[in-house]
């Protein structure tokens, strides 16, 4: 978010930055010296993860106030019950934290909770804090399978699921990354994060607000478990090769299952299909390119939907970061609701 409106990990604004017309407000506000800091909370029951990124360059880039680390700082020991009853211990000082950050903004859409699920210190803590309160919107990491109860925990909470084992895939498959590191992976995250918000941080005439964005992603309460792709797959140390991006190639690759960043099994006794499908598209874009991409993809039956709801594919046009170089014309991201989410 920082390289992608220009500022420094000091907080402090590029000069080629300073006339952007960007909304560096959505997750930054101005500090008396009006360099910018993040609308963010670090919350964490052990140190090292928080201590690493104090001891990077954007040390100094967060609020200290909005820091927040376990007096014992022993963590939840890998213990879902531990890291719940720890964080319903804490809530009233993390909510009052997440109140005076509230009060500071301007017109408070959405809060949003990243944490990993098969951490216990992450998912159980954040559990118990999301316990007292619906007003969160959440986005989940699924991890390690390996640890013990990740499946019971995994079904408290969840909204946007990525998968570390369908990322380490990617990054394999797609990017030829033979052993990625924790920062590739990391960077394939961020990258839907930051995607995810771009009709936000890059308004134009539609798509403004994140609820009104997702809400047709969502038919029932219960149905609101979202998978995510995104092509062309770039990390800082390689980029995969696509020699030209239009607006039909990136719609189509989004739908192909190895772009998806969710390890989703294959029934073949089960019918899956899609429940909705919101397709954020980023560059230089005509919508006329967009009609004929949905027309092209309708009459190829590329995508299965479920037979009770519309079968159409919404479709938000967003500029990208002029502050980033690309490589690629035109990008996207899906964000989809379908129904092999629950083999997950």
């Amino acid at each position: 978010l920082c390289a992608e409106h220009g500022i420094s990990p000091e907080g402090i604004v590029e000069e080629f930055a300073t006339e952007g017309t960007d909304r560096k407000d959505v997750f930054f506000y101005q500090a008396d010296d009006e360099h910018y800091i993040p609308r963010a909370v670090l919350l964490d029951l052990e140190p090292r993860v928080i201590h690493s990124i104090l001891n990077s360059p954007y040390a100094n880039l967060y609020n200290p106030e909005n820091i927040y680390l376990s007096e014992h700082g022993g963590g939840a020991g890998n213990n879902w019950a531990s890291g719940f009853s720890q964080g319903e211990k804490i809530h009233e000082d993390i909510f009052d934290i997440i109140d005076r950050e509230a009060d500071g903004s301007d017109s408070l859409e959405v809060i949003s909770l990243w944490f990993q699920v098969s951490a216990a210190c992450a998912e159980g803590s954040s559990q118990g804090l999301c316990w007292t309160t619906n007003a969160l919107a959440h986005m989940a990491r699924t991890g390690l399978p390996q640890l013990p109860q990740g499946p019971f925990r995994a079904r408290f909470l969840l909204q946007v699921v990525l998968d570390n084992t369908a990322l380490n895939r990617i990054a394999t498959d797609r990017l030829h990354i033979q052993n990625p590191s924790f920062s590739q992976i990391n960077q394939l995250v961020s990258t839907i994060m930051s995607a995810s918000t771009t009709t936000l941080r890059y308004p134009g005439y539609m798509n403004n607000d994140l609820i009104g964005l997702i809400a047709s992603l969502i038919p029932t309460p219960r149905l609101h478990f979202l998978m995510t792709g995104y092509t062309p797959l770039t990390t800082d140390q390689s980029v995969a090769s696509v020699r030209k991006t239009t607006v039909l190639d990136v719609m189509r690759r989004l739908l192909q299952p190895k772009n998806v960043m969710v390890s989703t099994g294959r029934d073949r006794q089960t019918n899956h299909c899609y429940i909705a499908i919101l397709n954020i598209i980023q560059g230089e874009v005509d919508p006329t390119q967009v009609h004929k991409s949905l027309q092209r993809i309708r009459e190829r039956k590329l995508a299965n939907f479920i037979p009770w709801g519309p079968a159409s594919i919404q479709v938000a046009l967003s500029r990208k970061s002029p502050y980033l170089p690309s490589a690629h014309r035109v990008s996207g991201l899906m964000m989809a609701n379908h129904t092999n989410i629950s083999s997950v």
